[in-house]
């Protein structure tokens, strides 16, 4: 792996987009791992007894225990997706991110 920064320096509009977008895509896709692996764990659960519905009325059929792994596994991929999303997401800066505080001072707009 090459040296340098890992940063990615976008204009700020960009940056506070990306931002904002993948901390929401990161938080999303973590609660649907958490509701997976809720599904795998309880026999009663809204979303395992609405994927085993779908998957029986197509004709899938699977035991109970291919379904827990199943749903094990989604969850937690689920949970790395969303934690993929978020570290990429903290990889972009913007150039006004990295004024010192120098000339940050006669700076009137203070970042914006």
């Amino acid at each position: 792996m090459g040296e340098g920064r890992r940063e990615v320096e976008v204009p700020m509009r960009l940056y506070k987009t990306v931002t904002v977008f993948s901390t929401l895509i990161a938080v999303v896709a973590v609660v649907v791992g958490f509701l997976f692996l809720d599904a795998a764990t309880l026999s009663i659960s809204l979303v395992g007894s609405g994927i085993r519905g779908l998957a029986t009325a197509v004709g899938v059929s699977a035991s109970a225990q291919m379904w827990t792994t199943l749903f094990a596994v989604g969850g937690i991929g689920w949970i790395a997706a969303g934690a993929a999303i978020y570290i990429l997401g903290s990889r972009f800066t913007s150039p006004r991110m990295r004024k010192s505080q120098a000339t940050v001072e006669g700076d009137t707009d203070n970042g914006r």
